[in-house]
């Protein structure tokens, strides 16, 4: 913007080839062509200056200016040459800003929070860049404590937000004054008049069904824990902010009261105890009452109440810990065995306070106070035996100093101990009285491990015994596969009829079908099978002939390959074998008569063998 005539703008020069000292050939004069009447030209030197004052940027910014170079002077018949310049007009802050309305209406709930935005008020401003920047403020009016305006740059807006809570029951209207004022101002112009301008901004608040206002913030409420059932201890206070001034239901959390000590009551929030009370299980509880509109259930607001549970009297003292109290046999009058404390689960405001005393009158020991909630457990006579009395149990009563006093009854269990010279406790066992004086610790180890040795012997005897019964009859390592019986004993003679009968090999089939082996335990059982039976005549040789047969043929039975020798009878017998198997192998006869130098035991085989009888007839 140019607001004097004359400035010059810039400065144009044109030059000529001819010689300047042969007449005017190169004497240049410089006019415009276009551009009049905003700008003129001088002759000689080509300065280009304004031709008019006041020019106005936001009237015209751009200009197109021709400017022609004549050489003789300017006269006729001279050379000439044009060029054009453009000139740009920049802005200045010339202008002031301006809203476009002296009155704005913005609106806004009342339940908007704090920093919401109502609305945006502009100033404009005919200047660009820095020279256009505004910053506004609120100068006046009843709301400036209620409302902030914030300037966004980018935009050159007043953006105007909420600094307090609302309430349209207290106030519906308010009225702003916002001033929008230039930050960059140039003092060569302020003669035109101040660089900024105001407006009027009215903002009405409307209603919202808001939801109940609790007269505080939170509640404290403070309770002896012995008072009776359904005593109130507090009341919470909430109302409709509305017009409508809806009633009040009120309820408690019960996330907050799982045990469900406490109730209120729905209408005027009075909280009561429903259950016990007692400090010691929980000294606070953190409830939470809910408020709602009986005509709207689902606004609701919740208030924070604690419940702090003030302590009475009501828990006796008890021993701190359990001790393991002991006496020496040697202990003397006045002697100190234990120092005693107590605890108690009340807190009195004046701290606790302890007092021993023996519930009785006792011969053997008794307690002095300490006066420091401790006590001391002493001796009244000298020597104490175990083998009389190994344990004595002395009573100790513990009492407070708070109204109304509690006490309670310990039982101390002294025991009657063996003790050094020093003191140090060696053996509280009555037992250990019967053990010789001179046995030690080591030496009754050595016995009770020699014990378990014998025990273990014992046992290993008796299992094997048990294994042995387990064997079969017949150890021979020939395996006998026949029904032979292997006596261990001496025969009982003539007179002995209960002996084997050797009719049952003559007689097949009188031994009993699946008759199982009895001489070693059966391992697998298996179905024998049938043959047809020998006639009675059969003789002992052929029927053994033909069972031998059968098992070779049997395939269920051990494949072996050579006889089995039936009944041997060791290498130690002076008597020869009286096998009949053994005599058939031979091509002679035997002579038996030797049989009865034997004695009268061996006289039934003389008579059945000897005396000049044949194999034939014994069959």
């Amino acid at each position: 913007d140019l607001h004097v005539s004359g400035t010059s703008v810039v400065q144009v020069t044109a030059t000529d080839a001819d010689d300047p000292s042969y007449g005017n050939s190169a004497r240049v004069i410089y006019s415009i062509l276009q551009g009049q009447p905003y700008f003129s030209v001088e002759p000689e030197t080509g300065i280009i200056r304004t031709a008019l004052p006041n020019m106005n940027r936001e009237n015209r910014e751009q200009y197109q200016v021709v400017i022609q170079a004549k050489d003789m002077g300017g006269q006729m018949g001279g050379l000439s040459g044009t060029t054009t310049v453009n000139i740009t007009l920049t802005d200045v802050n010339d202008n002031p800003p301006r809203f476009p309305q002296s009155t704005i209406h913005l609106r806004i709930p009342e339940s908007s929070p704090v920093g919401t935005a109502i609305g945006s008020v502009k100033a404009t401003d005919a200047d660009t860049g820095k020279n256009a920047e505004v910053e506004y403020r609120i100068i006046d009016g009843d709301g400036t404590d209620m409302f902030d305006i914030v300037t966004q740059k980018d935009t050159q807006e007043g953006i105007i937000t909420v600094r307090k809570p609302l309430d349209y029951e207290t106030r519906r209207l308010y009225t702003l004054k916002v001033e929008a004022e230039n930050t960059h101002v140039d003092p060569r112009f302020y003669y035109l008049g101040p660089f900024k301008d105001t407006a009027i901004v009215k903002i009405s608040v409307e209603d919202v069904d808001e939801p109940p206002v609790f007269s505080r913030s939170s509640y404290l409420f403070e309770v002896h824990e012995d008072i009776e059932l359904g005593t109130i201890i507090g009341t919470v206070m909430a109302r409709d902010p509305d017009s409508a001034s809806s009633p009040i239901r009120f309820s408690l959390d019960r996330h907050t009261d799982l045990d469900r000590i406490f109730n209120i009551h729905s209408g005027n929030g009075s909280i009561y105890t429903s259950k016990p009370l007692d400090r010691e299980i929980s000294q606070w509880h953190n409830l939470s009452v809910i408020a709602a509109e009986i005509n709207n259930p689902k606004d609701t607001t919740r208030v924070p109440v604690y419940v702090r549970i003030l302590d009475v009297n009501d828990n006796a003292p008890q021993f701190a810990v359990f001790y393991d109290t002991f006496v020496c046999e040697n202990a003397r009058a006045g002697q100190l065995i234990q120092t005693i404390s107590a605890v108690d689960k009340d807190d009195p405001l004046g701290g606790q306070k302890f007092f021993f005393s023996l519930a009785a009158v006792n011969p053997n020991f008794t307690v002095q106070d300490n006066e420091d909630n401790t006590a001391r457990i002493l001796t009244r006579r000298n020597g104490f035996s175990r083998h009389e009395i190994s344990t004595y149990l002395l009573p100790v009563v513990i009492s407070d100093n708070d109204y109304p006093i509690q006490s309670s009854t310990g039982t101390l269990t002294i025991r009657v101990c063996a003790c050094d010279s020093r003191g140090n406790m060696q053996s509280c066992s009555a037992e250990a009285l019967l053990l010789p004086a001179g046995l030690s610790t080591g030496a009754l180890v050595a016995i009770l491990l020699c014990i378990i040795i014998l025990l273990v012997i014992v046992v290993l005897f008796a299992a094997l015994k048990r294994q042995r019964k387990k064997e079969p009859l017949i150890l021979s390592k020939e395996d006998i596969r026949d029904n032979i019986v292997s006596y261990n004993d001496e025969g009982g003679g003539e007179e002995d009829t209960q002996a084997f009968d050797i009719g049952t090999l003559r007689n097949p089939a009188a031994i009993e079908d699946k008759k199982l082996r009895r001489d070693i335990i059966p391992e697998t059982l298996f179905v024998p099978r049938r043959t047809p039976s020998a006639p009675d005549n059969t003789d002992v040789r052929d029927f053994i002939n033909q069972r031998l047969k059968e098992h070779d043929t049997d395939p269920s039975a051990p494949p072996y390959d050579s006889l089995a020798t039936y009944a041997y009878e060791g290498n130690d017998s002076i008597a020869e074998s009286l096998s009949s198997l053994e005599s058939g192998t031979t091509e002679g006869d035997q002579n038996y008569d030797y049989l009865r130098e034997w004695g009268p035991r061996f006289n039934k085989l003389a008579e059945m063998y000897g005396g000049g009888e044949s194999d034939k007839d014994i069959s």
